[in-house]
């Protein structure tokens, strides 16, 4: 049973050679893109929410719950903030199976034998239910993301990152792995914070967009709004 809580985040991180991020933002149940160019600050902003860098200033709360609030020295570790983060590299243990992949960022509360039930559910729902015994090395790329997306969804996350993970995907596989991705996130009721460059990505799974620039945020708004369709070429 989820809350429907946004995350409200208000982050500045001063790096050296002069780049600082200085963003706040919301990003309520559904589908929020951080778009922009290489180098934006996108990953960053993934990172202090995540837990995995700490901003030189800032706060991120979801809802009520504060996870960081560097005035009051609030700072959540990792893993009790329940975030599933899904990087490019997608992170797989290459010495466990599929089945144990999934397992592993489940509530310990949980018997072995309901983990291993709803493991298998969840690879089955992907349809990679066949590699429940195989090891990431075997995957092909498009097995590989979906055993990822299988454990991201398996710790019923608070909120769900994804750092451009489809970026090496041909277009009808990332087709697939988007409709099975706004699936989960409607029936969680969480946010979702989604990185891509890519624009026809961005329009095909946004709910909203957060336009980055050079650490700054320069607008907020549907994805119709911010990224139009892009008119097509009359190859008649």
């Amino acid at each position: 049973m989820t809350s429907r809580a946004s995350l409200a985040a208000q982050l500045r991180v001063d790096r050296r050679g002069g780049f600082a991020l200085d963003v706040a933002f919301e990003a309520p149940p559904g589908i929020t893109i951080l778009f922009g160019p290489s180098g934006a600050g996108k990953s960053t902003i993934l990172g202090a929410i995540a837990g995995l860098i700490t901003p030189t200033s800032g706060r991120v709360a979801l809802g009520d719950d504060v996870w960081l609030d560097t005035s009051a020295a609030i700072d959540r570790p990792i893993h009790r903030r329940k975030v599933a983060f899904v990087f490019q590299s997608l992170a797989l243990f290459p010495h466990l199976s599929a089945i144990d992949n999934v397992i592993y960022g489940m509530d310990r509360a949980l018997k072995s034998g309901q983990k291993r039930a709803r493991a298998a559910a969840l690879l089955a729902r992907l349809r990679v239910g066949h590699l429940a015994a195989r090891r990431p090395p075997t995957f092909s790329g498009g097995e590989a993301q979906r055993v990822a997306l299988a454990r991201a969804f398996a710790m019923d996350p608070r909120i769900v990152l994804f750092d451009e993970p489809f970026s090496a995907m041909d277009r009808e596989l990332r087709r697939e792995l988007h409709r099975d991705l706004r699936a989960f996130v409607a029936e969680l009721g969480v946010p979702m914070i989604h990185v891509t460059h890519d624009r026809d990505e961005a329009r095909a799974l946004g709910d909203r967009v957060i336009l980055l620039q050079k650490g700054r945020i320069a607008a907020v708004g549907s994805v119709d709004e911010l990224l139009p369709a892009e008119p097509r070429e009359d190859v008649s």
